[in-house]
C-alpha cells in the first residue's frame, strides 16, 4: 500500500481545481440545454472540413465581461441546435434563435448564446442557440455558411414546432455582432441560399421578428453608409429591434442607417441608442445603463404581440 502527503502548496493546489471545477458546473449544465440537434441531415452543404476540433480559443491574457471570462469557441464545421424550453407554467408558445457573435471568426457561446437562451426561459421564450460554423470559409462571402446555416436553423425549427411547444408564427432571431448583422441577413434574404433537403425545408427561413445588439456590417462605410448588399430589406423584413452604443468600435452609423431603412420599406422597428458601453456586453449586468437592453427589448416584444 502506498502512501502520501501533501504539502500547504499541493493542498491549495487541490482547492483552486476544485473551486474551478465547482464554477464550471453552471455553465456545463447551461451548455446542456437539451442536448445538441446536428443542424444538417449529412455534412453542411459545400462544406469541406478540414478545421480540426472544436476548441475554445478564449487566452488568458483575454479581457473579462462584467468580470467574467467567456468562452471563444473556433473551428465548427459540424453547426447544432440546442434548445433551452421554459417552465412550462412560463412558456408563451414564442422561440427565438439566438446567434452569437465574434467577428465570424469565432463563436462566443455563453456571453452570447446560453446565459441569452436561459434570459429568454425567463420570459416564457423557447431559446435556439444556433451554433453556426466558423471561421470564414475560403473563397466564399464572410456570412455565406453562417447564413445557410441560420436558414435551416430557422426552418427547422418551424417544423419541429410542435414537438418543442412553438408557435409557428411567433419565432424570431437575435444576434450580436456579427451575429447580428447574421440575423438581418435571415431577416432579409429573398431566397434560401441552398437547396432543400427535406421537409423542414419546404417551410418558410424567415423569422417572424428581429432583435440585433450592437449589430456589425449594415452598411458599407466607404459608401456613404449605404446597406450592406447582401441586406435586402423590403417591405417583408420582420419587425426589428435594435440597441448600440455611440462609442461601439462598429459604430453607430450603421444601426442609424439600417433604421432609416426600415423607416423608407415600412418596417416597424424600436432603436436604443445609449451614450456609452462600448462593444461585446452581451447580457451580463453593469452599472452601465446600456446593459439594461433585455428589459426593452421584452417589453417591446410583449407590446408587439410575440409574448402572448
Amino acid at each position: 500500500m502506498t502512501s502520501f502527503r501533501l504539502g500547504a502548496g499541493s493542498v491549495w493546489v487541490v482547492l483552486l481545481v476544485a473551486v474551478q471545477l465547482v464554477g464550471a458546473a453552471p455553465l456545463a449544465r447551461a451548455a446542456g440545454g437539451s442536448g445538441e440537434i446536428r443542424l444538417w441531415p449529412g455534412p453542411a452543404p459545400g462544406d469541406k472540413g478540414g478545421l480540426g476540433p472544436e476548441e475554445d480559443k478564449t487566452k488568458e491574457t483575454d479581457d473579462l465581461i462584467a468580470g467574467r471570462r467567456l468562452i471563444r469557441l473556433g473551428n465548427v464545421s459540424d453547426p447544432t441546435l440546442r434548445v433551452f424550453r421554459p417552465p412550462a407554467d412560463k412558456a408563451n408558445g414564442a422561440a427565438v434563435v439566438v446567434c452569437p457573435g465574434g467577428g465570424y471568426h469565432i463563436l462566443a457561446l455563453d456571453l452570447e448564446g446560453t446565459e441569452v437562451c436561459e434570459w429568454l426561459n425567463s420570459v416564457g421564450v423557447t431559446g435556439v442557440l444556433l451554433k453556426y460554423r466558423v471561421p470564414k470559409r475560403e473563397g466564399l462571402e464572410k456570412h455565406a455558411a453562417a447564413l445557410q446555416d441560420a436558414q435551416r436553423a430557422i426552418s427547422l425549427t418551424r417544423h419541429r414546432a410542435s414537438e418543442w411547444g412553438i408557435d409557428t408564427g411567433r419565432i424570431g432571431v437575435l444576434g450580436f455582432s456579427a451575429g447580428g448583422h447574421l440575423a438581418a441577413a435571415v431577416s432579409t434574404a429573398p431566397a434560401r441560399t441552398y437547396s432543400g433537403m427535406d421537409a423542414a425545408d419546404e417551410l418558410s427561413a424567415r423569422p417572424n421578428f428581429t432583435v440585433l445588439v450592437y449589430p456589425a456590417y449594415l452598411t458599407v462605410k466607404e459608401e456613404g453608409d449605404r446597406i450592406s448588399p447582401e441586406l435586402g430589406l423590403d417591405a417583408q423584413t420582420p419587425p426589428t429591434f435594435l440597441v448600440i452604443t455611440q462609442d461601439d468600435p462598429v459604430r453607430v452609423e450603421g444601426a442609424l442607417f439600417y433604421s432609416l431603412a426600415l423607416k423608407k420599406a415600412g418596417v416597424p422597428f424600436s432603436l436604443h441608442v445609449y451614450p456609452r458601453g462600448g462593444h461585446g456586453y452581451g447580457l451580463r449586468r453593469t452599472d452601465n445603463p446600456v446593459t439594461a437592453w433585455p428589459d426593452r427589448a421584452a417589453e417591446w416584444m410583449k407590446a408587439s404581440g410575440f409574448l402572448r
